[in-house]
Order: structure tokens, then sequence, then C-alpha cells
């Protein structure tokens, strides 16, 4: 099934708990994060990302706005490509995200997402990610809902 094949407006990101964890995976970090749908899912893997490079997460503040847009019908690359963009962000402007509204229309994902420049003195930093990669990446659709792991290089 495509990405293309769904069409989502994102529920309130704040009315909802975290829904991803961490695994270990030899020297690099595995999140893992499940959903009822595709947009969920693609929501819950940002603030996962964001969660493994920064401890307090819940203490980044959505002062500053950045758009994004990522194109894929593949459900697992739209995940690579969306988590990729992410962490240029970061890498570029030393942004911590935090909220992210999400639509996914025609295979095209396209993101507000909301957040503050890093500051060492209030953010407890813990990993550099410093890749996505596509060892062991998936992302899988079934009668439970939606799963995926991916694994990030620090």
């Amino acid at each position: 099934m495509a990405a293309s094949d769904f069409e989502f407006t994102c529920p309130d990101p704040m009315d909802r708990r975290a829904m991803y964890e961490f695994f270990d995976h030899t020297a690099d970090l595995g999140i893992r994060v499940r959903s009822d749908d595709l947009l969920t899912l693609l929501n819950d893997a940002a603030r996962g990302l964001f969660a493994g490079i920064v401890e307090n997460l819940d203490d980044v503040q959505a002062v500053q706005q950045v758009t994004l847009s990522v194109e894929g019908e593949d459900p697992e690359y739209l995940l690579f490509d969306w988590l990729s963009e992410l962490l240029h962000v970061f890498d570029s402007q030393r942004l911590l995200l935090c909220e992210f509204d999400l639509q996914l229309s025609a295979g095209i994902l396209r993101a507000n997402c909301r957040g503050e420049p890093m500051d060492e003195s209030r953010h407890r930093m813990t990993h550099e990610i410093k890749a996505i990669t596509y060892h062991g990446l998936s992302v899988v659709h079934d009668s439970d809902g939606w799963t995926a792991e991916v694994i990030v290089d620090i």
C-alpha cells in the first residue's frame, strides 16, 4: 500500500501520549513507533527522533516554526525522508522541534513544525544523531495498526 493511498490530517498533537520507544542496536539507537494511522505514526516518529536528541523534550517550547514538505509513495521511504529532513533542520539550524502538524495527501507530507533553538543551559542533550539509516527500516500496516522501526546512527 502506498502513502498516496492515504489522506490524513493529524489529530491534536497535545491530545495524545507518546507512542514511541527506544531499543538498543549495537552502537546505534532504535526507535519503534506504534499507531492507529500513518500520519500519527509519522508524528510520533518525529517526537521519538527529537526525544533521542534531547532528554527533556517536554521542556522544549514551540516558539519558532518551520514548514517542511516530503514526497514519497512508499511508507518506509516516506518515514526515512521525513526523519532525514527533520535531522537536517536540527543539524543546520540547531532547532529542537517538539510539535508537528501534519497533512498527507497524494503522497506528499506537509508539516508545520514548531520548536526552539537548542539551549544547552536548559536542554539536556542525550545523543548526537548523525544519520537516519536504512538498516532495519520497516513500516508495517496490519490489523493492529501501524508499526515502524528505524535505526539511527549515533
